[in-house]
């Protein structure tokens, strides 16, 4: 049975990234002609197509986008390979891509990444920020090989290490009539008077659960798009909301008029590593959540 090589691979995932042929074999470092060679070799040993040409652009069809994924998972594992066998065995040492969720990135990077740079200094980490359906796939797909998020998230094929528990407590405008912090009761707020992150955000979903909003009649019918907005919202006064205690003394909250009250022990969400089952990495992921636990 005739294989796939590896430069195939990786020529059709540089045209998978950019559509274009003339930029796929730019960014490849070889000639438009060599790469479209590859291309056309490659489909004749799968026995599919992989990409429909015309004058103007290039799309990969249903069987290529499939295979760009299993293609992306399978060069993961030939670089493990390559690093195994040249003796990187030092962890945190190595190219690592690295998802997080736009409502932990504010407020952990800032500590930790200095911290880490010290520690690990031959670690090439990138980073993608996301909601956490949107690198969940990434992942899954080949593009990063670990994602931090908040837990529980539905999520399957994977392996999950739970790093600390964030507490929800309640944001409020300084003088704010809509609530007394000291007295909080959901069932004493107003109509409308709970804001939220927009539907996709991880945070909206974990608030309304650790936080017991079952009467949706107090939650607003507008939601912000961002933290950033949902805090201006709240500088505004125009409802209260709910933000994980790491936000506290950050820049998000600085030069405005939201402070933060604690709530009951119970309210509060789970931060943790994910990664595909079976990764030869684990051993470095659990690694990398214990530093993240222990210096954010």
């Amino acid at each position: 049975m005739r294989m796939p090589t590896v430069k195939q691979l990786q020529y059709f995932l540089a045209l998978t990234e950019t559509g274009h042929f003339g930029r796929a074999a730019e960014s490849s470092f070889v000639s438009q002609s060599a790469l479209s060679s590859a291309i056309a070799e490659l489909e004749e040993t799968l026995g599919a197509q992989l990409v429909d040409r015309t004058n103007r652009q290039v799309t990969i069809t249903s069987i290529g986008q499939r295979i760009a994924v299993q293609a992306r998972l399978c060069l993961r594992d030939i670089e493990s390979l390559v690093e195994m066998a040249h003796g990187v065995g030092e962890p945190l040492a190595s190219e690592l891509r690295l998802g997080i969720i736009p409502t932990i990135a504010p407020f952990i990077l800032p500590q930790v990444l200095p911290k880490l740079r010290r520690k690990h200094p031959s670690l090439k980490l990138y980073l993608t920020e996301g909601q956490s359906g949107k690198i969940y796939q990434q992942l899954m797909d080949g593009e990063l090989d670990v994602i931090l998020l908040a837990l529980p998230w539905d999520m399957r094929g994977v392996e999950t290490e739970e790093l600390f528990r964030d507490a929800f407590c309640l944001a409020y405008r300084k003088g704010t009539e809509r609530v007394d912090p000291d007295n909080y009761r959901i069932n004493r707020l107003n109509a409308d008077s709970i804001l939220l992150l927009e539907d996709g955000h991880c945070l909206r979903d974990h608030a309304l659960a650790a936080c017991r909003i079952r009467n949706t009649q107090k939650v607003a019918p507008f939601a912000a798009s961002s933290l950033l907005t949902l805090v201006e919202m709240v500088d505004a006064d125009l409802g209260i909301t709910f933000l994980p205690e790491m936000a506290r003394g950050t820049a998000i909250l600085r030069n405005t008029r939201v402070e933060l009250a604690p709530l009951g022990e119970d309210s509060y969400r789970t931060v943790g590593l994910a990664w595909r089952k079976g990764s030869r990495r684990a051993d470095e992921f659990r690694m990398l959540g214990e530093f993240v636990a222990e210096n954010r």
